[in-house]
């Protein structure tokens, strides 16, 4: 089993690697160098989030439609390619934006849907089969072992972006993602010899839960304590979550910082979540949930505050202190909150919230990538500075992180259920940074 551990893995990393260009790269270059509006980035980043409802019909599609005999292989074969299609292309995509907007802008609709819808038909593929092949005891340790080699793999591709591109040039660029591209599609070919047996013998468990948005929907609404949970995700997992597409666009602008060095501020921002989230599980039954949890937001609030003091000092050192605490900050709220989601969930209603986990964090990516990006503009073209419309995006995304905090005093987990089965600690870390 460990071999097919090891497989999942590799398919969980190539579809990883192509997310890391376009988030940690490619919107710097679009929105410094070739000055493209940071609300269409945003949009265009954010097309994932967007598909993202199509996953609980993608599920059940494949459920009842296997191709030669396999239920998950062909899916995530499909996606795994659009994925690296939309990737391969996107820089000539953001390229051809600067010299023909209008034509730009289509083939980038194109590029990055492929890229989008790939990522939502791969995921939920992989996912399923993971689940499928694991059975209830090994499901942990697959998780586990998939969510910790797409961590290592994540800081290591932005660090290899980082050398590739260094001295930027747009054809280094074109190179450094074809080169990803590659090594993704090898991965992912890889994980997938031999991985999944026919359909006629697959487990017995293979037929997994399937739930439509409205159900999900319908069961958080139904609970008080559930709602209001659920409305503090979404603003919390907005403000943490919707810097991506501005972050590196910031220190290249606030602080004149290369192509390469802004590639590694995703490095180093994902190597102090790990550190969070490994210390998020020493702390686990030792310390409330709720104590992790708030101290992980408030962490994150203080990250974004010394961002933004980092704009006014011009200082990169307390930008990288900034980014450090905002990592850690990341690690502890990520895990802490969704360890609370599952105490929140109903005997008998695991899948049902773990999709509306999943939802809610999608909701949360678009919300924030796309907000962040219109704020941006806005303020920028209203005072006309650009480092003035980042500010006041980290500073809102701050407030939301406030207000959080406060709901979250609100939540009563004894009130809503006294005694929930719960799954493992790598089991709630996985989801989280799924």
């Amino acid at each position: 089993m460990f071999l097919k551990r090891f497989q999942l893995g590799l398919i969980h990393v190539a579809v990883a690697m192509t997310l890391v260009p376009i988030n940690s790269t490619l919107n710097r270059v679009m929105i410094k160098e070739l000055s493209i509006s940071a609300t269409l980035v945003a949009i265009l980043a954010s097309l994932p989030y967007l598909f993202s409802p199509i996953q609980v019909a993608i599920g059940s599609y494949s459920d009842r439609h296997p191709i030669l005999g396999f239920r998950r292989t062909p899916y995530i074969l499909a996606g795994l390619i659009l994925c690296v299609i939309g990737l391969m292309v996107s820089p000539q995509v953001a390229f051809l934006m600067n010299k023909n907007m209008g034509l730009g802008i289509l083939a980038g609709i194109l590029a990055f849907g492929a890229w989008g819808m790939g990522y939502n038909l791969s995921s939920v593929s992989y996912l399923s089969l993971a689940s499928e092949l694991s059975g209830d005891k090994g499901r942990g340790r697959t998780i586990a072992t998939m969510w910790f080699m797409m961590i290592v793999a994540i800081i290591a591709t932005a660090i290899g972006i980082s050398r590739m591109v260094d001295p930027y040039t747009p054809q280094a660029l074109i190179r450094a993602f074809e080169f990803v591209a590659a090594s993704a599609l090898t991965l992912g070919l890889l994980g997938l010899i031999r991985l999944e047996p026919r359909s006629g013998s697959s487990p017995a468990n293979a037929s997994s839960e399937s739930y439509t948005v409205k159900q999900m929907m319908s069961a958080i609404t139904a609970n008080p304590v559930a709602r209001i949970f659920f409305v503090y995700l979404l603003l919390l997992l907005a403000a943490i979550l919707g810097q991506d597409v501005l972050l590196e666009p910031f220190g290249a602008q606030a602080f004149g910082m290369t192509v390469t060095q802004t590639t590694r501020i995703t490095s180093i921002w994902g190597t102090f979540v790990l550190v969070a989230i490994l210390i998020a599980g020493a702390l686990e039954g030792r310390v409330a949930k709720k104590a992790i949890a708030q101290a992980g937001n408030l962490s994150a609030l203080l990250g974004f505050l010394v961002i933004v003091v980092s704009g006014f000092m011009v200082s990169r050192h307390v930008f990288y202190t900034g980014v450090t605490i905002l990592g850690i900050g990341t690690g502890l709220s990520t895990v802490a909150n969704l360890s609370l989601m599952f105490d929140l969930t109903a005997p008998g209603m695991i899948g049902l919230y773990i999709g509306a986990w999943g939802f809610s964090n999608a909701l949360s990516r678009l919300t924030g990538s796309i907000l962040g990006g219109v704020v941006r503009d806005v303020v920028t073209q209203a005072s006309g500075q650009a480092l003035s419309g980042y500010l006041v995006v980290f500073g809102i995304e701050a407030l939301m992180l406030l207000i959080a905090a406060i709901m979250l005093t609100r939540i009563d987990v004894v009130k809503f259920q006294k005694s929930v089965e719960e799954p493992s600690f790598v089991e709630k870390v996985a989801l989280a940074v799924d």
